[in-house]
């Protein structure tokens, strides 16, 4: 079942760029990251957003999160070695307002690694959660602080998108069988 096609992505994302802008008027003091993977394609699209909004000549602060090795699940997967992707955080994260994203939240496992990634960098001012989709049934005691659209579902929500707006872009929920 298709929950947003491109251009309602597009609107959830400026949804949640005025927002951030309107808990956040210190515009030099915000930084944004995103969790992989598919975090980073949505805090890519945040960024752009806020910058045109703001009408800013220098890019926000931008950093890519990768969580790996500090899920509390990984014995479970079953990988013997698992894949590690980029973290590249390439600004001092203290006395910053870290907007983090990710595409959906669940469980609230990925963000509270996220978390513990984050605090290697050193201390935020703030951290600030931004997701796309809330799919609830939380397991720990993480709520966001910015959310596109809430869609209670225990089935897995699947967000398509690359760097760039396209048509192909959309966000479904799969059913049991891994079909639309």
């Amino acid at each position: 079942m298709e929950l947003l096609n491109y251009k309602q992505i597009d609107n959830e994302i400026e949804k949640l760029a005025n927002e951030i802008l309107k808990r956040n008027s210190d515009i030099e003091s915000l930084a944004i990251v995103g969790i992989q993977t598919k975090g980073v394609n949505v805090a890519k699209r945040l960024s752009e957003k806020i910058k045109k909004i703001k009408d800013l000549s220098k890019e926000i602060p931008f950093g890519i999160l990768d969580i790996t090795l500090y899920r509390d699940d990984l014995h479970e997967a079953g990988a013997d070695i698992p894949t590690i992707k980029d973290t590249d955080i390439p600004f001092d994260v203290n006395n910053k307002n870290i907007i983090l994203v990710d595409d959906v939240l669940y469980t609230g496992r990925t963000i509270r690694s996220a978390l513990d990634v984050l605090k290697d960098f050193g201390r935020p001012k703030s951290i600030q959660l931004a997701v796309l989709v809330d799919r609830g049934y939380r397991e720990l005691p993480i709520q966001p602080d910015y959310v596109g659209l809430v869609h209670h579902t225990k089935n897995r929500i699947c967000v398509n998108m690359g760097n760039e707006i396209s048509d192909s872009d959309k966000v479904y929920v799969e059913n049991e069988n891994g079909s639309l």
